[in-house]
């Protein structure tokens, strides 16, 4: 099991940046993919990037490419959201999670270990 602890959540005007951190502990950190979720008030969770064990492979939401960045440091067992060009429909609670294998992967039942989210709320 691993223990997932999210921040860097927090109230940006449109078109400010946030980096979001998750910390990791439990089971080995380079052994899994990373991904980063979200959750809007009445929506479902939904998928924002994954991360692969080494860092080398990453995958987007088409809401989020070219504006959100994912990476990792395996020696601080930490994956990083980096978020940029926010805009109020980004408003949403973020989950790190981990993986149950090493490939990247945006599928919600292929991750096994969730944290408890962090808001970020970004106004017009």
């Amino acid at each position: 099991q691993v223990q997932l602890v999210e921040s860097g959540g927090g109230l940006v005007q449109a078109g400010e940046s946030l980096r979001l951190s998750c910390a990791a502990s439990g089971r080995t950190f380079s052994n899994y993919a990373m991904g980063w979720f979200r959750q809007a008030p009445g929506k479902e969770r939904e998928f924002v990037a994954t991360i692969n064990w080494s860092g080398s492979s990453t995958y987007y939401a088409d809401s989020v490419k070219g504006r959100f960045t994912i990476s990792r440091d395996n020696a601080k067992n930490t994956v990083y959201l980096q978020m940029n060009s926010l805009k109020p429909e980004d408003t949403a609670v973020y989950y790190c999670a981990a993986a149950n294998q090493e490939r990247s992967t945006s599928r919600r039942n292929e991750y096994r270990d969730w944290g408890q989210g962090t808001q970020v709320t970004v106004s017009s």
